[in-house]
């Protein structure tokens, strides 16, 4: 158990610095290919956070571990609000300037209840096409709504600023900062399924409960030390748009994975932390349109929901 302990440990440490790497290397190469600040603040930044989720989905299901892969995609999506989003607006009340943000917002809920409503009977082939038919509809309405922007968007501003965005030709250091982040995440990814699931045998627990929790708060952890580093700084359109952009490609490409992949129709989850999550996503959604900004009473509401259902995610 000593391994599997010092494992598990060792692989949540590698997906949050070469999360953090991989999401600096993708938003430069990004600029570097002409595309705009706008486009990587919406895009960019939440696809590269959500791609230890990603990973963590397809190695689960392809090793018949489906329980840790859908119980890691419903509670990274809850950690990601009640963690990163929370304890950012606990640092400092987070605002949201961005009009291109207020217009994506719905669109990143959509993405949370159809997984929602996917998880709780299971994932199929069938499920799986239509949550990546979704994927690519949701891409293209943030690109559209992305080159709507006029003027000057703060989400456009923290972006550049955060990430250093300059145009510049691709240098083999940014190609290399992104090639070897996402393969020491791949590396840790599958470390991070394999001592979870002995773990989880070991303890007598659910995998699901373990994918829930665990991995969850692990794969969220670049995103949740991301927010609060933007928070310190005035980034918080740019806070919003990771943990908005994360929460919608971990909900449609991660559940398009986990129902493509072979391994056979992965199971749903319980109802709780299907609730918890439709609940948090409305509730940061609801507080952010009713007054542009999450407090810090608010980010404690969001904090605590998690907190106290955790003890009973496995039911």
């Amino acid at each position: 158990m000593t391994l599997d302990v010092l494992g598990l440990i060792a692989s949540l440490g590698l997906l949050t610095l070469a999360g953090d790497q991989f999401v600096i290397g993708l938003a430069r190469l990004a600029s570097a290919l002409r595309v705009r600040p706008m486009v990587v603040g919406a895009i960019v930044g939440g696809f590269g956070t959500s791609v230890p989720e990603l990973l963590v989905a397809a190695i689960a299901t392809t090793q018949r571990k489906p329980e840790i892969a859908v119980g890691n995609l419903v509670g990274s999506n809850i950690a990601n609000l009640s963690f990163a989003l929370a304890i950012a607006a606990i640092v400092a009340p987070v605002r949201v300037q961005s009009r291109t943000l207020r217009r994506e917002a719905p669109l990143c809920v959509a993405a949370v209840l159809l997984l929602a409503v996917t998880a709780a009977h299971g994932f199929a082939r069938i499920e799986g096409l239509a949550l990546l038919l979704a994927a690519i509809g949701a891409v293209v309405a943030l690109l559209l709504n992305a080159g709507r922007a006029k003027g000057r968007d703060e989400l456009a501003v923290e972006a550049a600023e955060a990430f250093d965005l300059r145009a510049r030709p691709v240098t083999l250091r940014d190609v290399g900062r992104a090639m070897i982040a996402m393969a020491v995440m791949l590396g840790a990814a599958e470390l991070l399924v394999r001592t979870a699931g002995s773990l989880a045998e070991r303890l007598g627990l659910a995998e699901g409960f373990i994918g829930l929790t665990v991995v969850a708060i692990g794969t969220s952890a670049p995103l949740i030390a991301a927010a609060i580093q933007g928070a310190r700084r005035d980034e918080h359109d740019l806070v919003v748009g990771n943990v908005l952009g994360s929460n919608l490609f971990i909900s449609l490409i991660g559940g398009a994975i986990v129902g493509l992949l072979p391994g056979g129709r992965a199971p749903g989850v319980g109802v709780l932390p299907l609730v918890v999550m439709s609940a948090v996503v409305l509730a940061a959604w609801g507080f952010m349109a009713r007054g542009r900004r999450i407090t810090r009473p608010e980010a404690t509401l969001l904090f605590l929901a998690y907190v106290c259902a955790i003890p009973f995610m496995g039911t």
